[in-house]
Formats: C-alpha cells, structure tokens, sequence
C-alpha cells in the first residue's frame, strides 16, 4: 500500500534487488540549530568539520523535514523517518521503543510507557523535567521503591533505562486501551498533567495510571530531587512490515541510548550498545561490516546539549563525530547519508521544526559543490527540503538496492 503522497514500503520492496554494496546512516541526534544571534552562525556551522566538509563537497546535500513543515518532531517519528518510514502513517508511542531499547519482553496487550523522573516544588510544580539528570545507579533505587506499589490484578514492572529515564510497562488480566495524554507537561512552573483518556475504552486505563501515579509521588517524597514522575508516550506493539524487507538490507544499529535501539529494533533490526565515546561508533561498525550491509550509527550528545542551551558544547560535540569520520570511511560503505532525527538549537532549548541539514555521498552523487557542511550551504544547494522519508530510498536506489520499475 502507498504511503500517502508517494510510494510506500510496500511499493519498495517489490523493487528490491540482491546487492552487495554497503549504506551507512550516521545520525547526529538534533544536529540542526539557530545562530545565538542574527547573522550568526549555527551550532554545525560554527563547529570546525573538515572531514564532513569534504563529504558534502561531493555530494547532494540539502535539508529535510523530518515530519512535515512546521512540525516538530519527536525523536521516534524522527528516526522512523530516516528508516523510510512515513512517521504521520506509522505512529508509535515511546514506551514501546525504550522497552525494546532495554529488550524488555514486551506481551500483546501490554501498556509501555516512557517516564521521567522529575523534580516538583511544594506547590506541586515541575522546577526540572528531568531531575537533574540523576545517575543511573540512582534510577535503578528509585525504581525497585516503585515496583512494590499495589496495583491489584494488572502486573505493573517499572525499569530503570538510563539517567532520569525509565520503563513503565502495565500488564492487564483483558484489553485496555492505551489511549491517554502524556503527562509531563513539555515545562516547568507548572504542575504535571492530568490523566487523561483520549477515549471511553481509555477511562479505566487513566483511573489505574492516576492511581499508580499518587502512589508513586509519596513513594519519592523526601528525595532530594527525583520526588515525582512524568509519563509520555502510552503504547502497545503494533504489526509493521521490517526494515530488511523494504529495502533489503541486513540491518545493524549501534546507539548508547536504549530509545534509540528501540526504534532499530522496533523496524527488524538487530542493534548494540555501546559507550557515548564515538570512537565506539566506529568499533561497532568495523566488527559489523561483514554480516551486515546497512549500518544506523546513533550519537546523543548534539540532541542533549541543545536542549541544556549549551551552544559551545553541541559545537564541541559535533567536533568529536567530525574527526572519526575518516575511520568510517575506512570501512568503505558505498552510500554516507549523515543527518539529524530533528533540530534541537541551543537557543531554544528544545526540539524544533526547522529542517535539517544532510548529506548524501556516493560515487553516483549529483554534487553540489557545497562550501561545507552546514544549515546555510544545505539551504543554498538547490535541491530544496526534502521529506525525510525520501533519503532511505534515496540511499538505497544509490546502492544499487532497486530494479527499475514497470517496463
């Protein structure tokens, strides 16, 4: 079935051919941004990529829009936009994609939640989404507290997943929906959301989430600075064709961050964790290169520094991706696709819908002759934005993946 506007995974597949050659995807989570002042430069712009600068030399480069112009996206639809997947036709909560980032053996019918510790005032309201980014180990404590809540016939397992981060899974005794808002309420100064059933069949789905939710905020009473809990993103395993399929490739993912696994996984492929150091990027790579012939290569940093406001450090960090790319390159895929899921500026310390820049090298690229890597000669290649589900196919077709269609 074709995806609105264009073709679909399916219409992929019929196409795909045996090929031997290699795509490497290399994603630098919110790498987009803003200049701190007019005229300035942005974040990638400012960072000194002299390796990435030489890609985009010779190859399409230009910016995309992960989901559709004006929206901003989060770093599910994101990423499934860059596997090829249409992210307003394939919609996943993210409970279900940090389970399987910590391989959680996820049950038809169970609810997966994502949540985050948090830290409230006395008048109930959110002072940190995050809870000061508490260490991991520190998770793991609060979360063995959170397990020993009562919660009648349904199995509740609450799992710790990385820093702030964890896993809340509900395993019901019959069907219930896992139609609710998120909580967490996207800022601070204000208290978490309401539960709220996006449904009738919902309703007794929020009154056990509610009922969970007030326990867990006296179970973190009198901590220092994880004292409450956000939930987002309330999902249940959905039924979708495979990564391999549609374009097929062996696929390998490699990403510190279990959310990112997760979404890998989510799509067929097998996927790896490894250390926030990128030089482990390119360990993985190089032990992968011989049973696989795709390559999704995950770094965080970028995404974590735009949303602190910390302009000097998403540069510092864009830096670090930047000298390990002759390493990558040593591995010698066919195709380089380099972007972000989304654009996360310092400025506004959050995601945002302004498009992100890629580019894609290959010995069949149609060059551009971009003075660098960057928003502004992205913007100045003349190939417009794109959808970012089209780079998949793009990639692929440029690896030789596809026969030609119809006669």
């Amino acid at each position: 079935m074709s995806d609105a506007g264009g073709p679909g995974l399916a219409d992929y597949a019929d196409l795909v051919q045996p090929s031997e050659t290699k795509v490497l995807l290399l994603v630098l989570d919110g790498l987009g941004g803003l200049p701190l002042e007019p005229g300035g430069p942005t974040e990638l712009e400012a960072a000194r990529t002299p390796n990435l600068d030489d890609l985009a030399w010779t190859a399409e480069v230009g910016l995309h829009d992960p989901v559709g112009p004006g929206i901003t996206p989060g770093s599910g639809p994101g990423h499934l936009a860059l596997f090829g997947y249409d992210p307003l036709r394939y919609r996943i909560g993210r409970g279900v994609l940090e389970a399987l980032g910590i391989g959680f053996p996820l049950e038809p019918g169970d609810i997966a939640v994502r949540g985050n510790f948090c830290t409230v005032d006395g008048a109930g309201n959110v002072t940190d989404r995050r809870a000061g980014r508490i260490p991991t180990a520190e998770a793991e404590r609060l979360v063995e507290a959170l397990e020993r809540i009562p919660n009648g016939e349904t199995r509740v397992f609450v799992r710790a997943v990385k820093e702030h981060r964890f896993l809340l899974v509900l395993r019901p005794p019959g069907p219930m929906s896992p139609d609710l808002a998120d909580t967490d309420p996207g800022r601070t100064g204000v208290p978490p959301l309401h539960v709220t059933a996006g449904s009738t069949a919902a309703q007794a789905t929020a009154a056990l989430v509610s009922e969970w939710l007030r326990a867990a905020r006296e179970v973190l009473a009198g901590e220092p600075a994880a004292n409450m809990a956000l939930l987002r993103g309330f999902s249940v395993l959905p039924d979708w064709p495979s990564f391999p399929d549609a374009f097929g490739m062996r696929a390998f993912a490699a990403a510190a961050y279990p959310m990112y696994r997760g979404v890998a996984r989510l799509v067929g492929m097998e996927a790896i964790a490894v250390d926030e150091d990128p030089s482990a990027l390119v360990t993985a790579l190089e032990d992968a290169a011989s049973a696989h012939d795709f390559f999704f290569l995950h770094f965080k940093p970028p995404d974590k520094a735009g949303e602190d406001g910390d302009f000097d450090r998403k540069v510092a960090v864009i830096e670090e991706v930047d000298r390990i790319v002759p390493a990558l390159m040593g591995v010698r895929p066919d195709v380089v696709l380099v972007t972000g899921d989304h654009s996360t500026p310092s400025l506004l310390r959050a995601h945002s819908w302004h498009p992100v820049p890629y580019l894609l090298w290959s010995n069949v690229s149609r060059s551009g002759g971009a003075e660098g890597f960057g928003e502004g000669p992205c913007a100045q290649a003349g190939v417009g934005v794109r959808r970012g589900r089209e780079l998949m196919p793009l990639a692929a077709a440029a690896a030789g993946k596809f026969v030609k269609f119809g006669a």
